[in-house]
């Protein structure tokens, strides 16, 4: 998917774009769970909660059940080591803790569709997604439990991991040594990440992943990994604190507070030209006047031109919707007009917004997550 899509050029493609959009799209579920006292609550009044007032427990939510999922999985491949699990505002894995802070909106049906609201995606909302995000952090914990980082051997496989962690990356969509677990060629980030991205992909159950990276520099990774598990399952984890950081109950900013950062974070710093394009996509002095503005169209389109280009780059739905609302905003300016079929305009928008998704992805360095 992630190769594909910077090859994406022609209306061949975009077309191909349209006709994947239902298949690949999964949604979270809608099932109540969580805290009750939340779900009447307006999204002001959540946005004015502090965290340490939501309330919220892993127990009796679909993450029991993922986690349950994920102890399977490390029992299937014999490891002794679990990690344990706490709330906190982001996903994350402290160093020299063995164990896995998750989002605290996982935790609530209410704060999911908050978070959707907020963000125009759902971080680990679906099942997959979130089971891919479980073993890259397990990977980190593992990691801390055994120490493995400090071991020769590791460091000359994935690198020197005492460099410094950095804010950016400028990802190799084509690199072909390094595995693709979670979005945004995250393994290429940092040495501990290309560790933990490698061991997810080597904990999935029917993974195939001999065959998946038959050929690729990358399988030399997962062989290693591969090893390295036998030899961990006949010892000790040698850090074996059950501590939590951030935990929910300690953290007394606002939602409201956390939603502002976040969307700085991860929105576009500098608007693009795309005269161009919308030039060919619209028109300015169509024959018929009362043609429905560019503007109007785009924002009618814009939640599935959202998914569908970031199921295709792995982006952030809130980054692809800055560009998108340059895109409008020029075409309000433009005063462009839509004078052609509405399929086919949407087609080629699609294109075009991939094509500059793709482009700050190559362009620009890649924010590593909060």
């Amino acid at each position: 998917m992630y190769h594909q899509a910077a090859e994406i050029s022609n209306t061949r493609n975009g077309s191909l774009l349209v006709a994947e959009r239902d298949r690949r799209r999964k949604r979270h579920s809608s099932t109540k769970f969580g805290n009750p006292e939340l779900a009447d609550l307006s999204d002001e009044e959540l946005l004015d909660l502090r965290f340490c007032d939501l309330g919220l427990s892993i127990s009796g939510t679909p993450l029991e059940l993922r986690i349950a999922q994920l102890e399977r999985e490390l029992e299937a491949k014999k490891i002794p080591f679990h990690p344990h699990f706490w709330l906190s505002e982001e996903w994350f894995t402290p160093d020299g803790v063995p164990g896995v802070a998750i989002p605290f909106y996982l935790a609530d049906s209410r704060l999911m569709k908050l978070e959707e609201r907020q963000m125009l995606e759902v971080e680990g909302g679906t099942l997959d997604w979130c089971m891919r995000i479980l073993r890259h952090e397990t990977g980190h914990a593992i990691d801390n439990a055994y120490r493995l980082r400090r071991r020769r051997c590791y460091r000359e496989t994935f690198g020197n991991v005492s460099v410094p962690y950095p804010d950016a990356y400028s990802p190799k969509p084509y690199s072909r040594s390094y595995v693709v677990n979670i979005d945004l060629w995250y393994a290429q980030s940092h040495p501990v990440e290309d560790f933990a991205e490698t061991f997810a992909v080597w904990l999935k159950p029917r993974s195939r992943w001999r065959q998946t990276y038959k050929d690729w520099p990358a399988l030399k990774k997962l062989e290693f990994v591969d090893e390295l598990m036998q030899t961990v399952r006949t010892e000790r984890a040698a850090v074996t604190t059950r501590r939590h950081e951030e935990p929910l109950r300690a953290i007394r900013t606002t939602l409201r507070e956390h939603y502002q950062k976040k969307r700085a974070y991860y929105g576009m710093q500098e608007s693009e030209c795309y005269d161009h394009e919308l030039l060919r996509l619209f028109n300015p002095e169509p024959r018929d006047r009362r043609a429905p503005s560019a503007a109007t169209f785009l924002r009618k389109a814009s939640k599935r031109l959202r998914r569908d280009v970031s199921e295709w780059t792995g982006q952030f739905q809130y980054t692809i919707d800055q560009v998108l609302r340059e895109m409008i905003s020029r075409c309000q300016q433009l005063d462009l007009r839509l004078d052609r079929d509405s399929e086919e305009v949407e087609r080629d928008a699609l294109i075009v917004l991939t094509m500059h998704t793709m482009n700050h992805i190559q362009d620009e360095a890649h924010k590593v997550a909060l």
